[in-house]
């Protein structure tokens, strides 16, 4: 995190509660208005007390006049409660529920559109943390928070306006003490602010590897590595450990200062009007009305001081909301194309992925033809995955074009690209759902009859049958409740249902087992038919009969051709080819 940084203003945090209540913003600012009339109406009433008490300490009292300025006093408050309630209407009336739903809905929307290069930049954790507490945290700004600063500045601002008028020199010593605690309380604001974010930042590391350790407890458990031993969970903690005891003593030096400056000050002001009054120049009335008075000037200060780290809080869920709200997606031609064919090319495209100087791909060309295979093959961190991703429009190349059907992608709106490609990976992700459900996420408005269909296409509708709830059954956490042959298996149901022209499969088989293998690529084989395939290959024996291969190698395309075309050339891949030859052959003496 940057030293520098300094925390956000006021008007700032207003600015961006009014970005996050979208459509509410009018009703918010009305909230806002109510909340300044019910705060000046109180602080009106306290400034009554003057002539109140100078009534009452009159040699003969003014009964009639003091019984006025309780009428008025008496008013101020009702307007007070009457503004304040109305005020509170943007969170009684539920708008502030509606407020936080639609917000929800409006960063599920954006992690739709948002780049993906800049989707994988954020943790788990982090994107769980402003979709949970961080929301909750920007409505509460929107109501008790921005009252309570509002409550804290006007009441203290008319009464030091109105005690000019009464004695100039109590006036400034009150504006004095407001002058000196505004500095302090910034000072307290800064050290408070970086440490709320340097927590924040800690604590979506500690939430994203909780998520990993649970998520991979498993592994963690065969490799003797849970509690203690596990390392990274360790750290995070530690990490958070320390970042709270730093954040706790850069706060409470300031807090301490602020409250002796509050009392001490208070108690300097009140020392000025016991000597005003014995030289003459202050009545009794006037000072007594004082004391009340500066009682009440007291609170704001003591409570805006013990609230800033609240403030804090809100204010760092604002800046990561308002942050992610304003990432904007891929730019698209103002007159979007639907591709007809299903060819791709890339002509001279060169990519880097944020924050690395390293090209991943250098001056790369090639052409897919619509209806074949392709197979792309090479060493790991050779460039293939990033290739799927650009087709995908992970991210846009900082050189050259990729086109589909000759149509550059950055003339494809995304919802058209993507209806247009399925990808089936290594590893399969189903969601803790049921069955049925989890093969129809590739074609929502699917009825169950066409999701069965797809089922038996892909060759899972005989083990799907013999579970107890058939398709209803939850498959769990990740898909946890079925092995990696099944698993994969509906993955490739969900890509017959959704029938997309574009196939990209990465290496799907490479962790099954044989009888698991064989299943998956009678699947497969109904899948492609027809389609564009692009597969991503380590076992060469699967993509012999591909009717081109791409060799990525060191991000360039080393060579391609079919299989017999590059084993003539005896270069890469026929180097590639005979390896993995000697290790069947290998493996086959060894057993």
């Amino acid at each position: 995190m940057d030293s520098k940084q300094k925390p956000v203003t006021i008007m700032e945090s207003y600015k961006a509660a009014q970005t996050v209540a979208g459509e509410n913003s009018p009703e918010y600012k009305k909230s806002m208005l109510l909340f300044v009339a019910a705060f000046t109406a109180e602080g009106l009433a306290y400034l009554c007390f003057f002539p109140l008490l100078a009534c009452l300490s009159d040699a003969k009292p003014l009964i009639g006049s003091a019984a006025l300025w309780l009428c008025v006093m008496f008013v101020m408050v009702v307007l007070e409660l009457y503004f304040r309630w109305r005020g509170h209407d943007f969170d009684f009336k539920g708008t502030i529920v509606d407020v936080a739903h639609r917000l929800r809905l409006n960063l599920g929307e954006k992690l739709k559109v948002m780049p993906q290069e800049r989707l994988y930049s954020y943790k788990t954790g982090t994107l769980n943390n402003i979709f949970s507490v961080g929301v909750e945290y920007c409505v509460l700004s929107m109501g008790i928070v921005s009252s309570v600063i509002i409550q804290t500045v006007i009441p203290p601002v008319l009464l030091i306006v109105v005690t000019f008028f009464i004695e100039w020199r109590l006036a400034v010593a009150m504006l004095v003490l407001f002058c000196i605690a505004v500095p302090v309380q910034k000072w307290q604001r800064s050290g408070s602010s970086k440490g709320k974010k340097a927590c924040g930042l800690a604590l979506a590391r500690v939430e994203s590897d909780v998520l990993e350790y649970v998520q991979g407890l498993p592994v963690l458990r065969s490799a003797n590595q849970t509690g203690e031993r596990s390392a990274s969970l360790q750290s995070a903690l530690q990490n958070h450990r320390n970042v709270q005891t730093k954040v706790a003593l850069e706060i409470v030096a300031p807090m301490v200062l602020m409250a002796g400056i509050v009392e001490i000050g208070l108690l300097a002001v009140l020392t000025m009007g016991v000597f005003l009054i014995t030289k003459g120049s202050l009545t009794l009335s006037v000072a007594a009305a004082l004391l009340v008075i500066i009682s009440r000037f007291s609170e704001p200060l003591s409570l805006f001081s013990s609230l800033t780290q609240v403030f804090d809080i809100v204010d760092a869920a604002l800046v990561r909301i308002t942050e992610l709200l304003s990432i904007k997606p891929l730019e698209v031609s103002s007159e979007p194309t639907v591709p007809g064919q299903f060819d791709i090319e890339f002509k001279q495209v060169s990519f880097a992925y944020a924050g690395q100087d390293q090209y991943a791909l250098q001056d790369v060309s090639f052409f897919i033809p619509a209806g074949k295979l392709t197979a792309l093959v090479g060493p790991s961190g050779s460039g293939k995955t990033t290739i799927t991703k650009l087709i995908m429009r992970y991210a846009d190349p900082r050189k050259g074009t990729v086109k589909i059907g000759g149509i550059d992608l950055r003339q494809i709106r995304q919802e058209d690209l993507m209806k247009n490609v399925s990808v089936v990976f290594q590893d399969v992700y189903l969601f803790d759902d049921t069955i049925l459900n989890n093969i129809r996420m590739g074609n929502p408005d699917a009825s169950d009859e066409q999701v069965r269909a797809a089922a038996q296409k892909a060759f899972c509708h005989e083990f799907i049958d013999r579970l107890p709830n058939g398709y209803n059954t939850v498959v769990g956490d990740i898909g946890g409740a079925l092995s990696g042959g099944e698993k994969q298996r509906i993955s490739i149901a969900r890509a017959i249902l959704k029938d997309a022209a574009i196939v990209m499969l990465d290496e799907p088989t490479a962790a099954l087992d044989t009888q698991s293998e064989v299943a998956v690529q009678k699947a497969i084989n109904t899948l492609v038919a027809d389609k564009t395939v692009i597969v991503i290959a380590h076992r060469l024996s699967t993509i012999a009969g591909a009717d081109n291969i791409l060799v990525v190698e060191n991000g360039t395309i080393a060579e391609q051709g079919t299989h017999t075309q590059l084993m003539t050339l005896q270069k890469r891949y026929a180097s590639m080819w005979d390896a993995q030859q000697r290790t069947k052959q290998w493996n086959i003496a060894a057993a």
